[in-house]
Order: C-alpha cells, then sequence, then structure tokens
C-alpha cells in the first residue's frame, strides 16, 4: 500500500532568515494492519522472514516505532491479552530451526539499552557500554555480554530480567512507560565462533513523543 503526504509540505528552513521551502516527500508502506490484526499476523508478514534469514547469514532488524500507549511494547513482548509478542515467536521459530542442525550451532543473546545518549547492558548490572567503529564500516558494542541460550524458556528468562532493568517513566499517557530504545539481538552460529552465521536485532523504540505532549515525569532506573 502506498501513501503519498500533500503534494507540498512545508518544513522549517535552518537558514537564519527562518522562511519556510516547500519540499516533496513520498512514503512506501509494504503493509498496513488494522486494530483487529493479533501479533501472530503482524509476526507471520514481518518477522518470520528474518529469522529464516539469519540461518543463512543475514544480518536483519526488526523495529517498533510510535507514540507512547501505541503498542510498541504490546507487539514485541505481548501482555496479559496477547501473551505471545514477536520476542517469543521467533524464538520458537529459532530453536525449531536449531534442533534440525545438531549441537554445533547455537544461539547467543544481548539485550541493551539506550538512553540519554548511553548504553546500558540489560543482562549485566546495567553495566555501561560503548559503540566503536571497528574501521570497516561496522558499529561494535564494547562490553556487552553475549549468553547462550538453549530453548525458548532460558531466552524469555533473558528478555524477562533485561526488560525489569529497563529505564522506564510515568507519563500521561502511560503510567509505565519505557523512556529508552532496547535492543535485543539474537544471534546463530557455530558454537565458539568469533563471529555469528546471522543476527536479528528487535529493537523496541522509546515513545517518539516530545516530553511535553504526555507531561512525562522524572525517570526511573
Amino acid at each position: 500500500m502506498i501513501r503519498r503526504p500533500p503534494r507540498s509540505t512545508l518544513m522549517r528552513s535552518s537558514a537564519a532568515s527562518d522562511v519556510y521551502k516547500r519540499q516533496e516527500h513520498r512514503f512506501a508502506f509494504d503493509e498496513v494492519f488494522d486494530e483487529a490484526t493479533d501479533n501472530a499476523a503482524v509476526y507471520a508478514r514481518t518477522a518470520r522472514p528474518l529469522v529464516a534469514a539469519m540461518f543463512k547469514g543475514a544480518r536483519a532488524t526488526c523495529f517498533a516505532y510510535g507514540q507512547t500507549g501505541s503498542g510498541k511494547t504490546h507487539t514485541m513482548l505481548g501482555d496479559g491479552a496477547a501473551p505471545d509478542g514477536l520476542y517469543i515467536l521467533a524464538a520458537r521459530d529459532l530453536f525449531a530451526q536449531l534442533a534440525t542442525l545438531g549441537d554445533d550451532t547455537v544461539c547467543t543473546v544481548s539485550f541493551f539499552e539506550i538512553y540519554g545518549g548511553k548504553l546500558f547492558d540489560l543482562l549485566a548490572a546495567r553495566t555501561k557500554c560503548f559503540a566503536r567503529d571497528n574501521g570497516q564500516g561496522q558499529v561494535l558494542i564494547r562490553g556487552l555480554s553475549a549468553h547462550q541460550v538453549n530453548n525458548v524458556d532460558e531466552l524469555l528468562a533473558c528478555v524477562t530480567r533485561g526488560s525489569g532493568a529497563r529505564s522506564v517513566g510515568s507519563t500521561a499517557a502511560n503510567a509505565d512507560s519505557s523512556r529508552s530504545h532496547a535492543v535485543l539481538q539474537l544471534m546463530v552460529g557455530r558454537r565458539n565462533a568469533a563471529q555469528p552465521l546471522g543476527k536479528l536485532s528487535f529493537i523496541d523504540l522509546a515513545g517518539s513523543e516530545r516530553g511535553s505532549e504526555t507531561g512525562k515525569t522524572l525517570d526511573a532506573k
């Protein structure tokens, strides 16, 4: 489905004269889901192909973006009404595929947040990490821990532990709003290999609105 904004979109210029310039933007949507769509259907059309691609050497990303209360964490983590979010649905498919490959291929998980311009390892007592360029055009997270997980339950235990360490705050839209960008990385590869065969990152972004729009209060953690 393709949606286009008005032909001319007014955007404020950064020039000293503070004039308005006309710019044209086009936005393309691969698919649009309505409010009746459940997480399983969203997963089937979005993240499931990425899980399969991991085992072919791909490095892929699935992220949720939107305002506070729009359902980002609901989609990624699930909740009481929909307990199976994209994390657990992907984990099931990942370990089903691993079961066909033998014991030499394993899954490791890392979980960190970006908060206030800083990186924190959510699986290592919020140890501070650092983003570094490896000189080959790739960004590496120095100091980030990686944990081997052997089944869905172990992976979800890591997700639960990391989510509990994430920075949250209260807003008018959500009493327990995630105020950081959380990045869950799932990697598959040979046991003890220096580099993974493939990697899938799930990113649950903080609310896209300005704090003044939701009455954000002091953040926790």
